[in-house]
């Protein structure tokens, strides 16, 4: 369906539909939304001139098309009545496939580093003069936003391959960084993973291109039956990056892969250049500071445990001699009991973790799996691990830590707060 004029959006604060929200105001709609609670995004709204509102109310008179976040159940009571008074519904990513349906489109999928690639390509592309339209999953420190205002014929996107969204898109390039088990609420298996990836890459049109590592074992076998042309990204050579990790730079070869399958004649020179300056994004290894005792503080978007084992190893190579602290968020209940074990594992790496309560979002308590069971799994395999129950418990041990520490709080919840508490005291 066309997108009208006046749109309202639902879970409004949520990183893509906020992003969403800035490109509808961009091309001229008009735009409101609600969302649970305030926080920096919603401040970053408002100062944009979209109206928010926290809780959910009324649906605004004239609304024409109602947009909601994935989170965002269909018994929400601003659903319940746009139903009732017959205005259309839309989820986020069947508004931005609608969007970005007729434009040059470059999706970005992945387990791991999807957000990073997505923003290190934008950079490429704008630092090009391409003039990319791209909506990211966090906000770029580059741009300022997580979206970035640019031509309506050319979208940089971040895709996500839970609940098959990714399905939603058409691109001409399919990004993909990685592929391993996650969002066990909704896939059962990797084998149930891999098949939405299939149906992705499979979905990429014979002039288009699938940029990916093709030795990976999980990625190989989605790519058997593909008509677009696969583009290994570990071929690229990206230099020196102000980002910290192994990880990042194999994010960086992507991004520069994917550039250059976009726009052959683009220089890879410039392209690297690119590279070297971006400075990353909100909750990437951010630094946010000291404590009042001299530990430095860091905050992370890591929620699963290949992405927390990686960045422990990273901040290890580049602080070595500190005593890595980590206080993890643990996000799901499905996630969390599916890979206990590899949550163990990797928490087990660090000096010294601490596990808050677990951060249910849109799942029901789960008995059957805690912080106190996960900080018990890691200290049996020798991790220095205890669990806490709050936030304001965890911060009060945090500012134990004297100089010789490095803190990185850590998980896709609201942990970062902690780490703006015992940064800013």
């Amino acid at each position: 369906m066309k997108i009208p004029l006046n749109i309202y959006m639902v879970g409004i604060g949520g990183i893509g539909m906020s992003a969403l929200a800035q490109y509808l105001k961009h091309t001229g709609k008009r735009v409101s939304g609600s969302d649970r609670d305030e926080s920096p995004v919603v401040a970053m709204l408002r100062e944009r001139d979209i109206q928010v509102v926290i809780g959910h109310g009324d649906v605004p008179a004239g609304t024409e098309l109602l947009i909601y976040s994935d989170a965002i159940p269909s018994s929400n009571s601003e659903r319940v009545q746009a139903k009732g008074r017959g205005i259309p519904e839309m989820s986020y990513f069947e508004a931005l496939g609608e969007i970005s349906r007729t434009a040059r489109t470059i999706a970005v999928a992945g387990t791991h580093g999807k957000t990073t690639t997505t923003g290190m390509l934008a950079k490429i592309l704008q630092d090009a003069d391409k003039e990319p339209t791209a909506i990211v999953g966090s906000i770029v420190r580059d741009f300022g936003s997580n979206f970035l205002a640019g031509s309506p014929d050319l979208f940089v996107i971040e895709a996500c391959e839970y609940r098959d969204h990714v399905l939603k898109l058409s691109p001409e390039i399919l990004v993909i960084t990685n592929i391993e088990l996650d969002h066990t609420d909704y896939f059962p298996d990797l084998a149930a993973l891999q098949e939405t990836f299939r149906r992705a890459a499979e979905k990429v049109p014979a002039h288009g291109f699938i940029v990916t590592n093709p030795e990976l074992l999980n990625v190989e076998s989605i790519l058997k039956n593909v008509r677009a042309r696969v583009i290994d990204y570990t071929k690229m050579a990206v230099g020196t990056l102000t980002l910290l990790g192994e990880f990042n730079r194999e994010n960086a070869r992507a991004a520069l892969a994917a550039a250059h399958a976009a726009f052959p004649l683009l220089s890879l020179e410039a392209g690297v250049k690119s590279l070297s300056k971006f400075q990353g994004s909100w909750r990437r290894f951010e630094y946010k500071g000291e404590t009042p005792q001299g530990a430095l503080v860091y905050d992370d978007y890591a929620h699963h445990p290949t992405a927390i084992a990686k960045t422990i190893e990273a901040a290890r190579q580049k602080f070595p001699g500190k005593k890595i602290v980590i206080a993890f968020h643990p996000h799901l209940y499905s996630r969390t009991k599916s890979l206990l074990n590899e949550f163990a594992e990797a928490l087990a790496t660090a000096d010294y973790a601490i596990v808050a309560p677990i951060y249910a979002a849109r799942e029901e308590l789960d008995p059957s799996v805690s912080s106190a069971i996960l900080a018990s799994a890691a200290t049996q395999l020798g991790g220095s691990v205890v669990a806490l129950d709050s936030f304001d418990q965890i911060r009060d041990e945090l500012l134990k830590e004297d100089p010789s520490s490095l803190i990185i709080t850590m998980g896709a919840g609201d942990i970062y707060k902690v780490a703006e508490q015992i940064a800013g005291e």
